[in-house]
């Protein structure tokens, strides 16, 4: 193990990881954004857009990221619309976690007891405040432990985005390996990089959880 060189590259990786976590911050607003739409959509039963998100979600989950990447990226200036490799990135991994975070939103949304929502209806709250005061907040409750394994999913993707010529932390690892043959020092600094990235959520993932049990069920 070559720990010169370790420490040579190691400001290489720290730039990577810092491009890295910035799409993967934005993909995953994006994303939010998107599955939270898509999940009032089919939890309310909106006519025609339904029929769209279900087709977006079945595309979207049946494809792999880093052929919507190629499509983006090499398909789409051929019909006249260029795109630089951060907006094919944060494109394509909004169009992919937005699929997932959206069956995590609806399964929340539909956890939310009949009973409640009846019950709500019946002390004359409007469909709105129904939807403000009773099945959101439960429904956020519900969702994060699978938002949070969303998040890290979407993190671990990000690793596909060297294929669109992106500098990112798999993009420099290669670049390493091809130049120095520096294979174990490359990718022990790859697996390092990505835990620092993914330990963080994890945790955060475990506290959210405990909080969430001991507020449904107590100590």
């Amino acid at each position: 193990m070559d720990f010169a060189f370790i420490q040579k590259v190691i400001p290489m990786y720290t730039q990577a990881a810092w491009l890295t976590l910035k799409l993967a911050l934005i993909g995953i607003l994006l994303s939010f954004m998107v599955g939270l739409i898509c999940a009032l959509i089919k939890y309310f039963k909106i006519p025609v857009l339904r029929q769209i998100t279900n087709i977006y979600i079945e595309f979207s989950r049946n494809t792999p990221l880093l052929i919507q990447l190629f499509f983006l990226y090499f398909a789409f200036p051929r019909m006249g619309v260029k795109l630089s490799s951060v907006q094919c990135a944060i494109i394509g991994l909004t169009f992919l976690g937005g699929s997932y975070m959206e069956e995590t939103f609806r399964s929340a949304l539909e956890s939310v007891s009949k009973v409640q929502i009846e019950s709500a209806q019946c002390i004359g709250l409007t469909p709105r405040q129904v939807t403000q005061y009773v099945i959101l907040p439960q429904a956020v409750s519900v969702s994060i432990p699978g938002f949070c394994a969303n998040v890290m999913f979407m993190i671990k993707e990000t690793s596909v985005f060297s294929a669109v010529a992106l500098a990112d932390l798999m993009y420099v690892a290669k670049d390493l390996i091809g130049l120095y043959y520096k294979t174990e020092e490359a990718l022990l600094l790859l697996c390092i990089a990505y835990f620092i990235l993914l330990l963080p959520v994890s945790a955060l993932a475990a506290f959210a959880e405990r909080r969430l049990r001991y507020g449904q069920f107590g100590r």
